[in-house]
């Protein structure tokens, strides 16, 4: 796994209540660092918050951190976690104050090598790729997501969707975030168009920024989208290639969406669920008549790569 580093933390606070912050500024909340962090808190913490990242510590053991949606409090957070019916390990609570703080927070995070490409952050100024590798550098800040191992599930079904020798002209990335997939296939397939969507704002910018800086804009569209609803998602099927690294349950309620605008042939790559969940995402599409070409596990994570009927 990867080594966050949240930067910029201007004050320790012990009681939100009763600070006023500006409308800019953001609430972090760092929990106890543990061994493995539980389950069912960190799908808490994925509902509740607005980003969640981990903080792994020399010592093995990893930390838990929630950015604080807007207008969110302590109260809130603790009633959250009572509708969960889950107790919150011990926790403190920071302010990060900026006028956009999703874009001014730098997550550090050590290289992510694999397949044919090197993921690294603009962080590493000195960073050098090798012949062999594409590299791929990223202004992650928050929108590089909490979880690089579905990233790694993803990279590898890439790389081996390339080697299938397909021609592949029109990808969708589907939750881009920081459009690292998208980055990925247009790098290598620098004949294909993408369009890269999110449901966040910020992410969009983020992902549209990483693929200036990575040479491939002209490649690259990227836009806001509620899944599949987008009309630049639409007017452009059907797609060789989709994308979507998100969660069990969005990706079980688009299946349908994902293989109605897949070409016939066309290749799916999914992840953002767990060993657990396999049987329940996988056959939800397999349903929707893409059927399973190989399983990657990183972990407790998985990625699938499928292929349209």
């Amino acid at each position: 796994m990867c080594k966050y580093i949240i930067a910029k933390v201007k004050k320790v606070i012990t009681k939100v209540k009763k600070m006023k912050y500006n409308a800019g500024s953001c609430l972090i909340v760092k929990f106890k660092t543990e061994q493995e962090t539980d389950e069912n808190l960190q799908n808490f913490a994925e509902d509740f918050f607005e980003v969640i990242s981990f903080d792994y510590m020399d010592n093995g053991e990893e930390q838990l951190v929630g950015y604080m949606r807007q207008n969110c409090d302590e109260q809130q957070m603790l009633a959250a976690a009572q509708a969960w019916n889950i107790k919150l390990p011990e926790y403190k609570i920071e302010c990060l104050s900026s006028e956009n703080w999703l874009k001014e927070s730098v997550i550090e995070f050590a290289p992510v090598d694999i397949a044919e490409f090197v993921v690294y952050g603009v962080h590493e100024k000195n960073f050098v790729v090798s012949d062999s590798k594409i590299g791929i550098k990223v202004y992650a800040a928050t929108a590089f997501g909490s979880e690089h191992q579905t990233t790694k599930g993803c990279l590898q079904a890439i790389s081996d969707i390339n080697k299938s020798g397909k021609s592949i002209k029109k990808v969708l990335d589907v939750g881009t975030g920081s459009g690292i997939l998208a980055i990925a296939a247009a790098k290598l397939w620098n004949k294909a168009q993408i369009i890269a969507v999110d449901i966040d704002d910020e992410s969009v910018a983020v992902a549209e920024q990483n693929a200036v800086d990575n040479n491939v804009a002209t490649q690259i569209i990227s836009a806001y989208s509620d899944g599949y609803s987008a009309d630049i998602v639409q007017q452009n099927t059907p797609y060789d290639v989709i994308f979507a690294n998100i969660l069990a349950r969005p990706l079980i309620a688009m299946a349908a969406d994902m293989a109605k605008s897949l070409s016939k042939g066309g290749y799916a790559v999914i992840s953002g669920f767990i060993d657990d969940q396999v049987d329940w995402v996988v056959g939800e599409h397999e349903k929707n008549g893409l059927h399973l070409l190989k399983l990657y596990e990183y972990d407790n994570w998985r990625a699938a790569l499928l292929q349209k009927e």
